[in-house]
């Protein structure tokens, strides 16, 4: 491996999972960071391959909350119905995800000017929610009716466009559909995992020639990072959404997607 390898692996996991869970794309991120560094992935998989390591750090910060959840499956109406939301929001990114995964990778993924847009378009989305005077229904994430779960999920396809993000089209969408703004955040932490999971397990498989030894180990350098960097993320978002709204992530979608674009046209 390179040094110069290393190195972009280690930045591009950092930023991995200091955005996954915010709304500002983490894809986007990603993708726009590897290609001012030169970092070039097999189908680009690395991008998609080393978000598990931000799955894993929601388990580590709700292991206890899972495991009292599952314990009580047999028993308890509200674990099923909170655990049927969340499958129940995953099915349109798993059918259309699987339909539109070889356009989204050669395609989509090979636009930078596409994503730099996005995110701007997408930032005065997130100022515009922000703004609106909503009216909140649901103020708990494991009362979510299945309705509300499928309608949330059909926005998190969405974010198959890269500089959409898939927590913020989930938040814009629980938003709007009535959820307050904690509880929109957390279903987003919970549906990322069977979404994310699903989408680490395809892009292997489909990927699975194409990647050597030092691909794995390149990859696993990022999924470290992100691990680490997501459970800081992890820990505080919920306090500061409730404190801050959404703006702050809307400013800097707007800052990034901009500069992005000066940068692209200036050296390419």
């Amino acid at each position: 491996m390179e040094d110069q390898s290393i190195i972009s692996a280690l930045v591009l996991g950092l930023i991995e999972g200091l955005t996954e869970f915010i709304p500002v794309s983490s894809t986007a991120h990603v993708l726009l960071a590897g290609h001012f560094l030169g970092f070039k992935s097999p189908g680009n998989t690395f991008a998609v391959l080393i978000q598990l390591g931000a799955i894993l750090a929601i388990l580590s910060v709700y292991f206890t909350k899972l495991l009292q959840i599952a314990l009580s499956l047999p028993t308890s109406a509200a674990s099923r119905r909170f655990v049927g939301a969340v499958l129940v929001g995953f099915l349109p990114a798993a059918v259309i995800g699987a339909i539109a995964h070889d356009f989204i990778k050669t395609v989509l993924f090979e636009t930078p000017m596409l994503i730099c847009v996005v995110l701007i378009l997408g930032g005065f989305v997130l100022l515009w929610i922000d703004r609106k005077p909503l009216t909140p229904r649901y103020h708990d994430v494991t009362e979510y009716p299945l309705s509300l779960a499928l309608k949330i999920g059909f926005f998190q396809c969405l974010a198959m466009i890269p500089g959409t993000s898939r927590s913020g089209a989930t938040i814009v969408g629980a938003l709007l559909l009535g959820a307050d703004k904690r509880s929109a955040a957390e279903f987003s932490f919970f549906l990322a995992m069977p979404t994310m999971v699903g989408a680490f397990a395809l892009d292997l498989y489909k990927n699975r020639d194409a990647l050597s030894f030092n691909d794995g180990a390149i990859i696993a350098i990022g999924f470290i990072a992100a691990f680490v960097s997501a459970i800081f993320v992890v820990r505080s978002l919920l306090d500061f959404i409730s404190r801050r709204g959404y703006a702050p992530f809307a400013y800097w979608r707007i800052a990034v997607g901009a500069i992005g674009l000066v940068a692209l046209l200036l050296v390419g």
